[in-house]
């Protein structure tokens, strides 16, 4: 019995790649310093079978500088937004959730090229090292804020707006698990403005988080949500005294 042969190597290159990208951003906020990752890449591409990589590198360096600029904001929102943080030297270093957004903006930029299975590896690696799983094919706007990063997963048709923070453990999901609905939108659209809670579940293509709402910690929304809301989930505490329990 024969077995296609595949090269899972490339996983540890891909991981080198992605580091080494991650760190040029800061380097040389352009294209100068990132220019010695083109063989890497070149590599990469080639144990693919993806033809045209120096064509493919020419068109995805011209986005570092945008990428940049991207994360840059991103980490004001943090810097803003976390009574934690210190600096903004403390969030490009010590964030967790910044580096999963840094290596979603640069898999999410080969996406839109349609380079197949390198942004998914690219994800995956951020995912094994932060706990925060963002599929590259999800749209997420500018000043966008993760908090402690562990449990969260945005799905690939997801829209995510501008000024949007989101907490642990939240899931932007679908409802349903079908392989023919591969095509279509199957997870919500956040607007502008959002708070999402920890822990909090929001499922379905055609749902909508208005701008401005606030979706409170353990909810689980499967409906459109008008903007200016207030999501909270209600459960009371029930304490007693243990029968043991000698004063």
């Amino acid at each position: 019995m024969g077995f296609k042969q595949y090269d899972l190597s490339l996983k540890d290159d891909v991981e080198v790649f992605t580091k080494q990208l991650f760190y040029a951003l800061f380097d040389d906020v352009c294209q100068e310093k990132a220019n010695h990752l083109k063989e890497k890449f070149e590599k990469i591409l080639k144990g693919l079978a993806i033809e045209n990589a120096s064509e493919v590198w020419a068109v995805y360096q011209q986005t570092f500088c945008e990428i940049r600029e991207k994360l840059d904001l991103d980490a004001k929102a943090f810097e803003k937004t976390d009574p934690a943080c210190k600096s903004l030297g403390e969030v490009y270093l010590a964030y967790p959730g910044f580096h999963a957004i840094a290596v979603y903006r640069l898999s999410h930029e080969l996406y839109k090229m349609e380079v197949p299975i390198l942004p998914r590896m690219m994800s995956e690696y951020a995912h094994g090292l932060t706990g925060t799983d963002i599929h590259p094919g999800a749209t997420i706007g500018d000043s966008f804020f993760i908090d402690h990063a562990t449990g969260i997963v945005i799905g690939e048709t997801t829209i995510i707006k501008e000024n949007v923070k989101i907490y642990q453990g939240v899931t932007l999901g679908g409802i349903q698990v079908k392989k023919e609905l591969a095509s279509i939108k199957r997870h919500p659209t956040i607007e502008n403005n959002v708070t999402i809670y920890a822990n909090a579940t929001i499922l379905g293509g055609d749902v909508v988080i208005g701008r401005d709402s606030i979706i409170g910690a353990n909810v689980c929304v499967t409906t459109s949500v008008p903007e200016g809301s207030i999501v909270t989930y209600e459960s009371e505490n029930k304490i007693t005294t243990r029968k043991s329990y000698v004063k």
